[in-house]
């Protein structure tokens, strides 16, 4: 056994660590934290915020592991990583393993390689706990605002949802976002755009500077362009310089792969953890932007070898933000020479985070601009194209030039034909194009997150989790925003004829964009309705530089959480007595056909139309709104339209057809299956010869593909992705497989695999009384139903094992649910008969859902 035992908390950096470290290290990991809150309660005493952490189920062999491995070794070594989050690690393994200071060293390194490791074990130090403590404060402080809010929004929302300070404040940007979207009025102007000819037949292509307010002036305009001899008024060209953004920090990296690979943030993050672990690229959660002396060398070097000294432009760069957190160095490669690696996904992003770096370290890109006005003194306006060229390539040749989602996509720069003042010009074309003001473009994730990083909300480590967790909760998605149309006018100008035409534009489109959800908005405004100063800008910055003070061991983190809490808690008390139910409910306006009102609401499963009041002798009926509608933007007329639906269609085939919407959108209902009608096809426009073609392409789709022991085997795509079926299994079909060809072979091996599995899944069942024990990842347990209970252990306090299992009885099995469920077995009453026929909401479609 190794005398000196290093603990990382990822595998794959163990592995790569281990190549560094002689025969007298043996590296393991930890697989991240070992510890933690405990996932049911909130796990801190609240009277003085210490918190009761716990080792996870899936942990505890692997600490029993950690724990023999340190009795053996003289010296243990923590070597997570050099960030907050990893000096809690670091501590926590310290605490549970029971380390004591002599026997312990903790390390640090911004890069996975032999110089780095090496250097790390020379300079040990102690786990930093203001680091620790950082860490604490955010964690429990992130853990009190969830537990208190969340039940809050149960009560006065919908149950089942959840509130978090940094999320919470995502969704907020979010919501605004489209608020200020939906109530931008747009205004229209005339832009005027020319081409003219010079001598030799060379376009020059230009723009009116100013642009007319009215479809009159525009045209009057060309009216008196259309006999004028334009000429060349003044060329004026200036040089300038264009310089080399600083390296990669997280945010940075973040957006660039979004805006240059079309990476999502939890994407780009993923790949960079694996680049860092093998040891290609320095730590991947920094806000610095900060170079090392060897790094600049490192790139220089490269820069002379492959490009010449007058590209080499050495520099450093500091950080902006004063919030930065420890001192990482930048993003870059650890080895310049390394010019690229074989994994292609990976290769993509260190090739972008290599150049980058190159590129920050080289001379400034040396241009020449032209602009050249052409009109005539008649004229009230002039006009003026501009273009320029690249004198010097600099650090262009390494990284070029992307637009951004900012960059105004008509400032198309180019080259211009030379010309001299006084010159006359011909027109070619002058067209006037009426054109309208836009709103702020909805947020993409990396947009979102260069945001987030202007307030000073959230870290390096938060944004990507931050970014998942607001989508997983369906607060916000990126679902397809149709575009809609409008009219514009366009006057054009052409061998001395004015021609004014009424065009059709489509605007308001959007895809792959942040758009909030139907709850998402409920529950913005009623958190910043009534929790303003935690979903306050200002404030959660404010709480971020608090940690950072921790971190420097300025503030003690519990004063923090005292002086936190002592506001928040009393706010919830408040909150949770007088504040009113919140349903997003508006009033759309009367049902011409009942006189009733027509509402748009959340109600259990998400958005409805409601026509009626509860109160009402005759109860409400109800619709569910279709993908793409929504709550606040809905009409009356778009309401009234769902109650049209479901209605039936002629029988097919012997069986009923109904044209309905449900939870999962629009459907056929072809006797008692349930097929999806496409993706942004409107059911009411669906008629019979439409719904016949779904119903056979849906015969196609569950046609059998083969047999196994004579019965037949279809296959399809649910929730969890390709399946196949045989008789009532469903089969998951992995990535190995080619789906679309699955030979006899390959349905075979699946088929037995999975029957395999289920035979060792049971060790008794009664199915009449739908009563189970089954073998679980954790040990064997008792299925009741849809419920899974304990079971008990032994008179000697040992568990059960399976083959004692297989002779327990049911009478005793019952009296196991009875003890966990003492009503578990009582008949349960029928609810009385409704009034008024609901809508019932629709089953769930075999097309979408797929048995686990």
């Amino acid at each position: 056994m190794s005398k000196n035992l290093v603990i990382v908390e990822s595998p794959a950096k163990a592995k790569t660590i281990q190549k560094y470290l002689g025969k007298d290290f043996e590296v393991k990991s930890s697989f991240g934290h070992i510890r933690d809150l405990p996932k049911k309660g909130m796990g801190i005493d609240l009277s003085n915020f210490t918190p009761d952490y716990e080792v996870s189920a899936d942990k505890k062999k692997l600490v029993t592991e950690l724990k023999a491995a340190v009795k053996k070794a003289e010296m243990v070594w923590l070597a997570s990583d050099e960030d907050r989050e990893g000096e809690a690690i670091a501590w926590h393994l310290a605490q549970e393993l029971k380390l004591k200071p002599e026997n312990r060293k903790r390390i640090v390194f911004h890069e996975i390689t032999k110089n780095a490791i090496l250097k790390a074990i020379e300079n040990p130090r102690d786990i930093d706990q203001n680091l620790v403590d950082a860490q604490q404060a955010r964690r429990v402080l992130d853990r009190i605002v969830g537990f208190e809010m969340s039940p809050v929004l149960w009560k006065k929302v919908k149950p089942g949802l959840s509130a978090g300070r940094v999320q919470s404040v995502a969704v907020r940007l979010v919501v605004e976002r489209e608020k200020e979207i939906r109530n931008f009025t747009p205004t229209a102007s005339f832009k005027v755009d020319a081409v003219f000819l010079n001598d030799s037949k060379q376009d020059i292509a230009a723009r009116l500077k100013k642009d007319f307010a009215k479809e009159s002036e525009a045209e009057q305009f060309l009216e008196q362009a259309k006999n004028t001899e334009f000429k060349v008024l003044n060329v004026e060209t200036k040089p300038g310089t264009r310089s080399a953004s600083a390296p990669f920090t997280t945010s940075t990296l973040q957006q660039e792969a979004s805006s240059r690979l079309g990476y999502n943030v939890t994407t780009t993050m993923r790949l960079a953890q694996r680049l860092y672990e093998e040891g290609f690229i320095t730590y991947m959660r920094t806000d610095s932007v900060n170079l090392s002396q060897e790094a600049i060398e490192g790139a220089k070097s490269q820069i002379l070898s492959e490009y010449g000294k007058e590209y080499s432009s050495p520099r450093n760069y500091t950080t902006k933000s004063a919030s930065a957190q420890e001192a990482h160095e930048a993003i870059r490669p650890t080895d310049f020479s390394v010019k690229s690696i074989g994994d292609a996904q990976l290769n993509k992003l260190y090739q972008l985070i290599y150049r980058r770096t190159l590129a920050s370290q080289m001379a400034n890109a040396k241009i020449e601009k032209t602009v050249i006005e052409i009109g005539n003194p008649s004229l009230p306006q002039h006009f003026e194209a501009q273009g320029e060229v690249i004198i010097f390539d600099g650090f262009l040749k390494a990284y070029g030039i992307v637009k951004t989602e900012d960059d105004d996509e008509e400032n198309n720069e180019k080259l211009l034909p030379k010309v001299k003042v006084g010159e006359v010009l011909e027109y070619k074309s002058i067209v006037a194009s009426e054109k309208f003001t836009r709103p702020s473009a909805r947020y993409t994730e990396a947009g979102l997150v260069r945001k987030l990083e202007e307030l000073g909300i959230g870290r390096p480590s938060t944004y990507a989790p931050t970014i998942q967790t607001i989508q997983n909760r369906e607060y916000v998605d990126k679902r397809e925003i149709e575009p809609q149309t409008r009219e514009v006018v366009r006057i054009s100008l052409a061998k001395g004829n004015i021609k004014k035409e009424v065009l059709d534009e489509k605007f308001g489109g959007d895809k792959n964009k942040f758009v909030p959800t139907d709850i998402g908005e409920v529950v913005n405004d009623f958190l910043t309705s009534n929790f303003a100063e935690i979903l306050d800008f200002g404030f959660t910055a404010r709480v971020e530089q608090e940690f950072d003070d921790v971190a420097n061991g300025g503030k003690e983190w519990k004063n923090l959480m005292t002086d936190f809490y002592g506001v928040f808690h009393p706010r919830i008390e408040d909150v949770e007595e007088h504040a009113e139910r919140a349903t997003g409910d508006r009033l759309l306006g009367i049902d011409p056909k009942s006189g009733k009102n027509v509402h748009a609401r959340i109600g259990r499963f998400g958005a409805m139309i409601q026509i009626g009041e509860v109160e009402d002798e005759e109860k409400p009926i109800f619709a569910s709104l279709m993908s793409g509608q929504n709550i606040a933007t809905i009409t009356l007329e778009e309401a009234l339209e769902l109650f049209k639906l479901p209605f039936d269609l002629n029988d097919f085939e012997g069986q009923g057809v109904t044209i309905g919407v449900g939870r999962f959108g629009p459907y056929v209902k072809w006797g008692e299956t349930y097929i999806s009608i496409p993706k942004g096809e409107d059911p009411l426009s669906v008629n019979q010869e439409r719904a016949e073609e779904i119903i056979r392409e849906k015969q196609k789709a569950d046609a059998p593909i083969a047999s196994y022991k004579g019965e037949p085997v279809t296959k399809g795509t649910g929730r969890f992705g390709p399946f196949i079926k045989y008789q009532s299994i469903f089969i998951n079909v992995p990535k190995k497989y080619d789906f679309n060809n699955l030979s006899q072979n390959d349905i075979v091996e699946l088929i037995e695999a999975k029957l395999e599995k289920e035979a060792n899944r049971y060790i008794q069942q009664w199915e009449k009384e739908k009563i189970a024990l089954e073998n679980g990842r954790w040990g064997p347990f008792i299925k009741f139903g849809k419920t899974n209970l304990k079971i008990p252990k032994r008179a000697d306090g040992e568990k059960y094992d399976a083959e004692e299992l297989k002779e327990i009885d049911l009478e005793t099995v019952k009296a196991w649910i009875k003890e966990q469920d003492p009503k578990a077995f009582e008949e349960k009453k029928k609810a009385p008969a409704k009034k008024a026929a609901a809508k019932k909401p629709a089953a769930k479609k075999t097309t979408t859902t797929k048995k686990k």
